[in-house]
């Protein structure tokens, strides 16, 4: 069965897309078969695998709104053993839809019933917000993993996260899990940097990953050529943490696959 890991940050630009995005072709370089979900409006998860948000058809508004089998949504990707269930610019208007539909928190969870046997992983990414979305998601999931940036204001806004998180638990899913906090977009060189870390750290304790994600300009630069960051560029440090972070999660959820998932590496396509 697969994990289900939803990504998100009620606050923006703290890197959570391209913790999505890159995570899920880590799992993949590490020969984890992989599903990427965007469920995000914006579209940067299906834009950053090479996809065009503005043509994906069908689309997750399709299964959410209509029913549609996630499965007829699914495409191939650059890399061998990832795939995405992307999104179309209809999704804007779906939180206003989804308050008139029946069971409206669970149609994500419905929609991935049949399709867990398929993956070892499932990545949500999900918006910069506490909507509906985000509910469907974290109704879904049953690991969830917040990308933290280095920077100050990192900490606002987590309290009511954490809020949420533990009413979605103890309401809708109680099986979600709070697997941790990744610190990005960190300069070692700067020291609110360093500074911010060591709340984060007081904050999550030792469910904070131990794999951070540098400042990188070519992380930043990956998705205007619609590539994850091991196609765009193997050898950069973004990618060096990505596959760090990538193995430190799956030895978290499997450590017995841990070695095997070291050894079956299966590189990316340039």
């Amino acid at each position: 069965m697969a994990e289900i890991i939803a990504i998100t940050n009620q606050k923006g630009g703290v890197g959570k897309t391209t913790t999505a995005v890159n995570l899920a072709a880590g799992l993949s370089v590490c020969g984890q078969k992989t599903l990427l979900i965007d469920l995000d409006p914006q579209g940067n998860a299906t834009s950053g695998v090479g996809f065009s948000k503005k043509e994906y058809s069908p689309s997750i508004y399709q299964v959410l709104l209509e029913l549609l089998p996630l499965e007829k949504t699914i495409k191939e990707t650059g890399i061998k053993t990832l795939f995405l269930a992307g999104t179309g610019q209809e999704l804007i208007g779906a939180e206003i839809e989804l308050t008139q539909v029946l069971g409206r928190e669970n149609r994500l969870k419905g929609a991935l019933k049949n399709l867990t046997i398929n993956f070892d992983y499932i990545i949500i990414d999900c918006p910069p917000s506490l909507g509906l979305l985000t509910v469907n998601a974290l109704t879904a999931a049953n690991r969830l993993l917040l990308p933290i940036q280095a920077e100050y204001y990192a900490l606002e806004g987590l309290a009511q996260f954490i809020e949420t998180f533990n009413h979605v638990r103890a309401t809708i899913n109680p099986n979600l899990k709070l697997e941790g906090g990744i610190i990005t977009m960190f300069d070692a060189r700067m020291i609110l940097s360093n500074q911010v870390k060591e709340e984060i750290s007081k904050f999550f304790g030792p469910n904070l990953f131990k794999t951070i994600i540098p400042r990188s300009v070519r992380l930043a630069e990956a998705p205007g050529f619609g590539q994850p960051i091991f196609q765009y560029d193997a050898k950069s440090k973004g990618a060096e943490a990505y596959l760090s972070l990538a193995k430190e999660l799956i030895g978290r959820c499997d450590p017995a696959a841990t070695a095997s998932s070291q050894s079956q590496e299966t590189g990316v396509p340039t």
